[in-house]
């Protein structure tokens, strides 16, 4: 089932959510400490500095009003080593109940928006060793490998993640349909009477039928009692 993912800068009062997925993608990892500190408060402080660098951005991803996930992204700017602007996605979670549901995509999707703004033809990636789930993600999305890093171009991101986002749609119109005609075969096998539940009509019909016929027994009986 679809649903409404909505990818929005980081406000100061998103901090404290956005600190908790930090920390239980720390948990999650076999690196541990080498993620983020572990306290809630420092986690805050160090989001708020990343989110005022010039250059830094937190992308949170919100399914009604709870964060499901954030993107740390830094635009490096043209220096003696880069002729263009290039976007580095420095980290990208999704909690885990809101995991194959689009997060991910909606927030590499917000991602590519943000490289096209800034003038950047490619996206540099660093996957956390061990992070197979992640690798496979990028991997998916046009991610090749470039020394440690993963790279895509933004046009070829753009492009990815809009057809992933296609083949979810038809996925989706799939089930529905799928589930449409199954719910329709049950109502057929339980009422035995089409896609109409007419058992209420059957059940009373019958009753009907039955005082008429006790009505009809009534005078022979009456007749043969004389």
């Amino acid at each position: 089932m679809l649903i409404h993912v909505d990818v929005r800068d980081v406000v100061p009062a998103d901090l404290k959510e956005v600190a908790e997925l930090c920390a239980r993608a720390r948990d999650e990892s076999a690196l541990g400490t080498q993620i983020c500190v572990g306290e809630s408060d420092r986690l805050e402080r160090h989001l708020g500095v990343y989110a005022q660098l010039p250059e830094g951005h937190v992308l949170v991803a919100q399914i009604d009003d709870e964060i499901a996930g954030f993107a740390l992204i830094r635009t490096v700017t043209p220096g003696p080593f880069v002729e263009v602007p290039t976007v580095y996605l420095e980290a990208i979670y999704v909690a885990e109940k809101a995991r194959r549901r689009g997060v991910g995509h909606h927030l590499l999707n917000a991602v590519a928006h943000k490289a096209v703004e800034t003038g950047a033809v490619e996206v540099y990636s660093l996957p956390l060793p061990g992070s197979r789930g992640l690798q496979r993600f990028l991997v998916r999305l046009g991610f090749a490998p470039a020394g440690a890093h993963r790279v895509v171009s933004v046009a070829a991101l753009v492009r990815n993640v809009d057809s992933e986002f296609k083949r979810s749609k038809r996925r989706s119109g799939s089930r529905m349909l799928d589930d449409l005609i199954a719910r329709r075969r049950r109502a057929r096998i339980e009422t035995n009477s089409g896609p109409l539940d007419l058992r209420a009509f059957q059940a009373a019909y019958a009753a009907d039928r039955v005082a008429v016929d006790e009505q009809r027994q009534q005078p022979a009986q009456a007749a043969a009692g004389e």
